[in-house]
Protein backbone atom coordinates (compact mmCIF):
# COMPACT_ATOMS: atom_id res chain seq x y z
CA UNK A 1 0.00 0.00 0.00
CA UNK A 2 1.33 3.42 -0.92
CA UNK A 3 1.08 6.25 1.58
CA UNK A 4 1.30 9.61 -0.16
CA UNK A 5 1.40 12.94 1.62
CA UNK A 6 -1.79 14.75 0.80
CA UNK A 7 -1.49 18.37 -0.25
CA UNK A 8 -3.06 20.78 2.21
CA UNK A 9 -5.66 23.13 0.71
CA UNK A 10 -4.87 26.83 0.60
CA UNK A 11 -7.37 27.70 3.34
CA UNK A 12 -6.37 24.85 5.65
CA UNK A 13 -5.72 25.53 9.31
CA UNK A 14 -2.23 24.18 8.71
CA UNK A 15 -1.58 26.52 5.79
CA UNK A 16 -0.04 30.01 5.67
CA UNK A 17 -3.09 31.56 7.35
CA UNK A 18 -2.17 29.80 10.61
CA UNK A 19 1.22 31.49 10.79
CA UNK A 20 -0.07 34.72 12.36
CA UNK A 21 1.42 35.31 15.78
CA UNK A 22 -0.01 36.60 19.04
CA UNK A 23 1.64 38.20 22.03
CA UNK A 24 0.80 35.37 24.39
CA UNK A 25 2.85 36.75 27.25
CA UNK A 26 4.69 40.06 27.71
CA UNK A 27 8.47 39.67 27.58
CA UNK A 28 10.17 43.06 28.08
CA UNK A 29 7.95 45.24 30.25
CA UNK A 30 7.93 48.63 31.91
CA UNK A 31 6.29 49.33 35.24
CA UNK A 32 4.12 52.17 36.57
CA UNK A 33 3.31 55.54 34.99
CA UNK A 34 1.89 58.29 37.22
CA UNK A 35 0.32 61.52 35.94
CA UNK A 36 -1.62 64.47 37.34
CA UNK A 37 -3.11 67.80 36.36
CA UNK A 38 -1.47 70.97 37.68
CA UNK A 39 -2.48 74.58 37.22
CA UNK A 40 -0.73 75.06 33.86
CA UNK A 41 -1.07 71.61 32.29
CA UNK A 42 -0.21 67.95 32.84
CA UNK A 43 2.74 66.33 34.63
CA UNK A 44 3.72 62.70 34.03
CA UNK A 45 6.43 60.50 35.56
CA UNK A 46 7.89 57.09 34.74
CA UNK A 47 11.11 55.22 35.38
CA UNK A 48 13.31 53.88 32.59
CA UNK A 49 13.48 50.20 33.49
CA UNK A 50 12.71 47.39 31.08
CA UNK A 51 12.32 44.02 32.78
CA UNK A 52 12.88 40.71 31.00
CA UNK A 53 10.73 38.55 33.23
CA UNK A 54 12.01 39.31 36.73
CA UNK A 55 15.41 40.47 35.43
CA UNK A 56 15.88 44.23 35.16
CA UNK A 57 17.48 43.91 31.73
CA UNK A 58 17.30 47.45 30.31
CA UNK A 59 17.74 50.71 32.21
CA UNK A 60 17.33 53.38 29.54
CA UNK A 61 13.86 52.73 28.09
CA UNK A 62 11.89 55.92 27.43
CA UNK A 63 8.18 55.28 28.03
CA UNK A 64 6.79 58.80 27.53
CA UNK A 65 6.39 60.30 24.05
CA UNK A 66 4.76 63.45 22.62
CA UNK A 67 1.84 62.78 20.25
CA UNK A 68 1.08 65.53 17.76
CA UNK A 69 0.89 69.11 19.03
CA UNK A 70 -1.30 68.72 22.09
CA UNK A 71 -0.80 65.28 23.66
CA UNK A 72 1.63 63.28 25.77
CA UNK A 73 1.55 59.47 26.03
CA UNK A 74 3.02 57.22 28.72
CA UNK A 75 2.81 53.43 28.84
CA UNK A 76 3.50 50.49 31.09
CA UNK A 77 3.56 46.89 29.93
CA UNK A 78 5.11 45.24 26.87
CA UNK A 79 7.64 47.58 25.21
CA UNK A 80 7.22 46.15 21.70
CA UNK A 81 3.43 46.64 21.90
CA UNK A 82 4.05 50.24 23.03
CA UNK A 83 6.14 50.71 19.89
CA UNK A 84 3.22 49.32 17.85
CA UNK A 85 0.87 51.85 19.49
CA UNK A 86 3.31 54.65 18.60
CA UNK A 87 3.27 53.40 15.00
CA UNK A 88 -0.55 53.57 14.95
CA UNK A 89 -0.48 57.09 16.38
CA UNK A 90 2.17 58.26 13.90
CA UNK A 91 -0.14 57.18 11.07
CA UNK A 92 -3.12 58.88 12.75
CA UNK A 93 -1.29 62.20 13.17
CA UNK A 94 0.12 62.04 9.63
CA UNK A 95 -3.36 61.42 8.18
CA UNK A 96 -4.74 64.32 10.23
CA UNK A 97 -1.95 66.66 9.06
CA UNK A 98 -2.58 65.74 5.43
CA UNK A 99 -5.96 67.49 5.58
CA UNK A 100 -4.08 70.78 6.11
CA UNK A 101 -7.25 72.41 7.45
CA UNK A 102 -5.66 74.37 10.29
CA UNK A 103 -7.04 71.97 12.89
CA UNK A 104 -5.22 69.24 14.80
CA UNK A 105 -6.23 66.33 17.00
CA UNK A 106 -6.49 67.13 20.70
CA UNK A 107 -5.87 64.82 23.66
CA UNK A 108 -9.54 63.85 23.99
CA UNK A 109 -9.64 62.64 20.38
CA UNK A 110 -6.38 60.71 20.74
CA UNK A 111 -7.61 59.13 23.98
CA UNK A 112 -10.87 58.06 22.33
CA UNK A 113 -8.90 56.56 19.44
CA UNK A 114 -6.76 54.54 21.87
CA UNK A 115 -9.84 53.19 23.67
CA UNK A 116 -11.14 51.86 20.33
CA UNK A 117 -7.78 50.36 19.36
CA UNK A 118 -7.31 48.57 22.68
CA UNK A 119 -10.88 47.26 22.78
CA UNK A 120 -10.72 46.15 19.13
CA UNK A 121 -7.52 44.18 19.70
CA UNK A 122 -8.98 42.62 22.83
CA UNK A 123 -12.01 41.44 20.86
CA UNK A 124 -9.69 39.76 18.36
CA UNK A 125 -8.05 37.88 21.26
CA UNK A 126 -4.81 39.63 20.30
CA UNK A 127 -4.51 42.45 22.85
CA UNK A 128 -1.79 45.02 23.09
CA UNK A 129 -0.29 44.25 26.49
CA UNK A 130 -0.17 47.82 27.76
CA UNK A 131 -1.90 50.24 30.07
CA UNK A 132 -1.48 53.75 28.71
CA UNK A 133 -1.87 57.27 30.07
CA UNK A 134 -2.80 60.10 27.71
CA UNK A 135 -2.65 63.73 28.82
CA UNK A 136 -2.67 67.04 27.05
CA UNK A 137 -3.80 70.65 26.76
CA UNK A 138 -5.75 72.24 23.91
CA UNK A 139 -7.47 75.63 23.86
CA UNK A 140 -6.79 76.02 27.57
CA UNK A 141 -8.54 72.75 28.46
CA UNK A 142 -6.53 70.13 30.35
CA UNK A 143 -7.28 66.48 29.71
CA UNK A 144 -5.97 63.35 31.42
CA UNK A 145 -7.15 59.78 30.90
CA UNK A 146 -6.03 56.18 30.90
CA UNK A 147 -6.80 52.99 28.95
CA UNK A 148 -6.14 49.40 30.02
CA UNK A 149 -5.14 46.51 27.75
CA UNK A 150 -8.79 45.42 27.40
CA UNK A 151 -10.14 48.90 26.69
CA UNK A 152 -11.28 49.93 30.18
CA UNK A 153 -10.89 53.71 30.25
CA UNK A 154 -11.65 56.78 32.32
CA UNK A 155 -10.69 60.42 32.75
CA UNK A 156 -9.57 61.90 36.08
CA UNK A 157 -7.47 64.60 37.74
CA UNK A 158 -4.73 62.05 38.44
CA UNK A 159 -4.16 58.56 37.07
CA UNK A 160 -1.64 55.75 37.39
CA UNK A 161 -0.92 52.35 35.88
CA UNK A 162 0.47 49.11 37.33
CA UNK A 163 1.44 49.18 41.00
CA UNK A 164 0.86 52.93 40.89
CA UNK A 165 -2.89 52.20 41.05
CA UNK A 166 -2.38 50.65 44.49
CA UNK A 167 0.53 52.64 45.92
CA UNK A 168 0.50 56.06 44.25
CA UNK A 169 -3.21 56.83 43.82
CA UNK A 170 -3.89 56.91 47.61
CA UNK A 171 -1.12 59.52 47.99
CA UNK A 172 -2.55 61.55 45.12
CA UNK A 173 -6.06 61.34 46.55
CA UNK A 174 -4.82 62.85 49.82
CA UNK A 175 -2.42 65.53 48.53
CA UNK A 176 -3.58 66.61 45.06
CA UNK A 177 -5.53 69.88 44.69
CA UNK A 178 -6.75 72.07 41.82
CA UNK A 179 -4.22 74.88 42.17
CA UNK A 180 -1.09 72.72 42.26
CA UNK A 181 2.05 74.59 41.14
CA UNK A 182 4.67 73.05 38.88
CA UNK A 183 7.17 72.70 41.75
CA UNK A 184 4.62 71.12 44.10
CA UNK A 185 3.43 68.81 41.33
CA UNK A 186 6.97 67.57 40.69
CA UNK A 187 7.48 66.99 44.44
CA UNK A 188 4.24 65.02 44.62
CA UNK A 189 5.21 62.85 41.64
CA UNK A 190 8.67 62.25 43.12
CA UNK A 191 7.05 61.15 46.38
CA UNK A 192 4.91 58.65 44.47
CA UNK A 193 7.88 57.37 42.46
CA UNK A 194 9.97 56.98 45.63
CA UNK A 195 7.25 54.83 47.24
CA UNK A 196 7.06 52.73 44.06
CA UNK A 197 10.85 52.37 44.07
CA UNK A 198 10.73 51.02 47.62
CA UNK A 199 7.85 48.63 47.02
CA UNK A 200 7.94 47.54 43.35
CA UNK A 201 10.70 45.07 42.47
CA UNK A 202 10.53 46.10 38.78
CA UNK A 203 11.18 49.78 39.49
CA UNK A 204 14.59 51.34 38.86
CA UNK A 205 16.01 54.55 40.32
CA UNK A 206 16.27 56.34 36.99
CA UNK A 207 13.30 58.56 36.25
CA UNK A 208 11.96 61.10 33.81
CA UNK A 209 9.27 63.70 34.42
CA UNK A 210 7.41 65.22 31.47
CA UNK A 211 5.13 68.22 31.32
CA UNK A 212 2.75 69.41 28.63
CA UNK A 213 1.28 72.91 28.46
CA UNK A 214 -0.08 75.14 25.70
CA UNK A 215 3.55 75.77 24.72
CA UNK A 216 4.29 72.08 24.09
CA UNK A 217 5.97 69.04 25.64
CA UNK A 218 9.12 69.02 27.77
CA UNK A 219 10.66 65.75 28.96
CA UNK A 220 13.39 65.96 31.59
CA UNK A 221 16.76 64.31 31.41
CA UNK A 222 16.96 61.04 33.41
CA UNK A 223 17.80 61.48 37.09
CA UNK A 224 17.80 59.51 40.34
CA UNK A 225 15.81 60.15 43.50
CA UNK A 226 17.38 60.45 46.92
CA UNK A 227 16.49 57.34 48.94
CA UNK A 228 16.90 56.01 52.48
CA UNK A 229 17.14 52.25 53.05
CA UNK A 230 17.94 52.09 56.78
CA UNK A 231 14.36 51.70 57.99
CA UNK A 232 14.08 48.82 60.46
CA UNK A 233 11.29 47.26 58.39
CA UNK A 234 13.70 47.04 55.44
CA UNK A 235 16.44 45.42 57.53
CA UNK A 236 14.25 42.54 58.74
CA UNK A 237 11.03 42.54 56.72
CA UNK A 238 9.89 39.10 57.95
CA UNK A 239 10.16 39.91 61.67
CA UNK A 240 6.89 39.12 63.39
CA UNK A 241 5.34 37.52 60.31
CA UNK A 242 3.48 34.31 61.13
CA UNK A 243 4.77 31.27 59.26
CA UNK A 244 7.62 33.09 57.51
CA UNK A 245 11.11 31.69 57.08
Amino acid sequence: MNFMASKQPENSLLGPESDSQRTLYPYVTGTSVVALKYKDGILMAADMGGSYGSTLRYKSVERMKPIGKHSLLGASGEISDFQEILHYLDELILYDNMWDDGNSLGPKEVHNYLTRVMYNRRNKFNPLWNSVVLGGVKNGQKYLGTVSMIGVNFEDNHVATGFGNHLARPILCQEWHDNLSFEDGVKLLEKCMRVLLYRDRSAVNKHQIAKITEEGVTISQPYSLKTYWEFSAFENPAQGAVGSW
